[in-house]
């Protein structure tokens, strides 16, 4: 595999970010890094942390961490991760210049599947020189495609709740968006059905027919349910169990219903 990840935590140690609604932002970007590593170290993908403590960097050395870590440009994908402040609601990313929207529209279709109302997805140029970008994680980090993903305003009290719950969650958006991104198909078997999502999206996903994919998961119909698991991978659920599970009532049952007992 030739995707390689590098994690950005932003602020720390003596730049606490923004706080509010018992959230600093160093300490939250922390949190959603290492859920973020796990989970691409748990699917075989080399990634890196430029910072894994509450210590302190300059801009310089930050930047050079991310180059330290890979030398070649070649599908190497560069993720800041902050918490907004400043009164509104809702996640954003800003992607480099030189890069396309497709990955930042992947996270932030991720992130509303969970639950996360959107904001938009931009780029924002230099004000002495409109051809470079404006902010360094950017801007410093070419050749990589670089992203800086803004999870919600923690001085948004629901945006705030959500990020409190559900930091876990978004972590791992991020990563299912990079993998779509990339066209990699994890090998968990089963996939969590997320808001917006359909049989011929999560089929399509999983390079699957929509027939396959209810076989695999015996269904009759094309409802889904946001959390329910989709089988997506190996062979088809076996129902049997559950089918020998069932009682079928005979002459002489009862039934209790509050106080009183009824005869079937």
């Amino acid at each position: 595999m030739s995707l390689k990840v590098i994690i950005d935590s932003g602020h720390g140690g003596s730049d606490p970010g923004a706080s509010g609604n018992g959230i600093i932002e160093k300490n939250m970007t922390l949190d959603i890094s290492k859920e973020m590593y796990n989970e691409f170290k748990r699917l075989g993908i080399p990634v890196y942390m430029t910072r894994d403590t509450d210590e302190s960097l300059s801009p310089t050395e930050r930047v050079n961490r991310v180059k330290r870590f890979i030398s070649s440009g070649d599908d190497v994908i560069v993720i800041s991760n902050h918490i907004n402040a400043g009164g509104g609601e809702g996640s954003e990313v800003i992607y480099a210049l030189r890069n396309n929207e497709k990955l930042s529209q992947n996270i932030l279709n991720e992130l509303a599947g969970s639950g996360q109302k959107i904001r938009k997805y931009y780029q924002k140029r230099g004000t002495s020189n409109p051809n470079l970008d404006y902010y360094y994680m950017l801007r410093d980090t070419t050749p990589y495609e670089s992203v800086i993903v803004e999870y919600g305003f923690l001085d948004n009290a629901r945006d705030a709740e959500k990020l409190k719950n559900n930091y876990k969650t978004y972590a791992k958006d991020v990563v299912d968006a990079v993998l779509d991104y990339k066209g990699i198909i994890p090998e968990d078997e089963y996939y969590t059905v997320k808001k917006g999502d359909t049989l011929y999206s999560i089929a399509r996903r999983f390079n699957l027919t929509v027939d396959k994919l209810k076989d695999l998961n015996n269904l009759t119909n094309s409802f889904l349910s946001v959390g329910k698991k989709l089988k997506v991978k190996g062979e088809k659920e076996d129902i049997s169990e559950s089918i020998s599970n069932v009682y079928t009532v005979v002459p002489g049952d009862t039934v209790f219903m509050g106080n009183n007992e009824y005869l079937l």
